[in-house]
């Protein structure tokens, strides 16, 4: 896979990270804590992946890959948070989950806007 296939795939992972998460917020009960923990491996998953892309990126996608990683390793503590929690706490950590994919996925938007503003402002050999 091209490395911008494997910036494509992680964004559309990342993406469909919050999509999930989104919905478990959206539902009641023990539902939610089920999701959850699939949540946590999913996001466990994607960010095996940022970290194997980012060797053969440029310093400004490395950046923002790094506070991707950041990001989502936050929204797994806040995910399994929540799976220990019910209430006001259950609500904060989902939500605080959901603002962590959120800033993960524009962090690796911005990396792959910036693979592709690197690459556009090389000269052709």
């Amino acid at each position: 896979m091209s490395v911008n296939k494997d910036l494509d795939h992680v964004r559309a992972a990342a993406q469909e990270l919050h999509g999930a998460i989104s919905d478990a917020a959206a539902k009641r009960g023990g539902a939610v804590k089920a999701d959850l923990e699939a949540v946590g491996q999913k996001a466990k998953s994607v960010t095996e992946s940022v970290k194997a892309t980012m060797g053969v990126q440029n310093e400004a996608t490395k950046k923002y890959l790094k506070e991707a990683i950041t990001d989502l390793e936050a929204m797994q503590k806040h995910a399994t948070e929540a799976i220990k929690t019910s209430g006001q706490a259950f609500q904060t950590s989902i939500r605080q989950t959901l603002a962590d994919a959120r800033a993960s996925v524009q962090k690796v938007s911005e990396a792959v806007a910036a693979k592709r503003s690197a690459e556009s402002t090389k000269t052709p050999k």
